[in-house]
């Protein structure tokens, strides 16, 4: 008795870490994977009941035979109520109004950046390395640079400083070792959930969604308005990648 219930109560767990592993393949989306943990959740515990005899295999089928048929039957009608229904979604979502306060992450090897979307300030944390744990806007500009120096070997790293420093200390080059920072082409390795970060935006999502938001960030950050072309760039990827989504 005792073991059925050990094994009742480790169902969980087991669907916990076998949706994360296959969230971290996948890149799902949250919603996704609150989805999936439900349905692997439910057929684990299926599968038990079964196993044990508590639950005849007749249980189970009957219930899926009268899906399939009721599914069938009403096929038809559910795929012309389907392009209405997301027309209707769609209107929705975007008639609702964009709430303040919106920002976005970019996440490098050494900083962990967040955008503002209304005022275009940026800010982090540094991940690694003498600063760990430390907030950007709390270090002096001589920390900053050392900083710089530290990351000068990882590209992403490099150009999401030297943006945020362009930003806040614009005379900043003056008191390098180094005048110029070549930029870089940023990482194309995107994925759904990074592209949503980069964006400020979670799920559910429009087309309209990735519009504003990609809109609304390079009014703060395009090169010409302060900000920079490493960001920009990102910017642009994580859009790209979200529209082709809705292709």
């Amino acid at each position: 008795m005792i073991f059925r219930l050990l094994a009742l109560l480790t169902l969980p767990v087991l669907a916990y870490f076998l949706v994360k592993s296959l969230q971290e393949r996948f890149s799902f989306s949250p919603r996704q994977s609150r989805i999936l943990f439900l349905i692997v959740a439910f057929l684990l515990v299926i599968g038990v009941l079964v196993l044990l005899g508590r639950l005849p295999i007749g249980a189970i089928f009957a219930p899926l035979g009268a899906a399939f048929a009721f599914v069938l039957r009403f096929l038809p009608t559910v795929l012309r109520i389907l392009p209405m229904w997301q027309l209707f979604k769609g209107r929705s979502a975007s008639a609702k109004p964009r709430s303040d306060g919106q920002t976005s992450t970019i996440r490098t090897e050494y900083f962990l950046m967040e955008l503002d979307h209304d005022s275009g300030n940026m800010d982090g944390s540094v991940l690694i390395g003498n600063f760990s744990q430390r907030r950007l806007s709390e270090l002096a500009l001589e920390e900053l640079l050392e900083i710089l120096n530290e990351c000068q070997n990882e590209p992403d790293s490099t150009q999401v400083l030297v943006a945020y420093m362009d930003r806040n200390y614009p005379d900043w080059r003056d008191m390098s070792e180094r005048n110029t920072y070549e930029s870089s082409e940023p990482d194309t390795q995107i994925d759904y959930k990074l592209a949503l970060e980069i964006l400020g935006l979670s799920e559910p999502i429009t087309q309209d969604d990735v519009i504003k938001a990609h809109r609304q960030l390079m009014q703060k950050l395009h090169p010409d308005r302060g900000g920079s072309d490493y960001l920009a760039k990102k910017i642009n990827l994580a859009k790209d990648f979200l529209v082709r989504e809705f292709d």
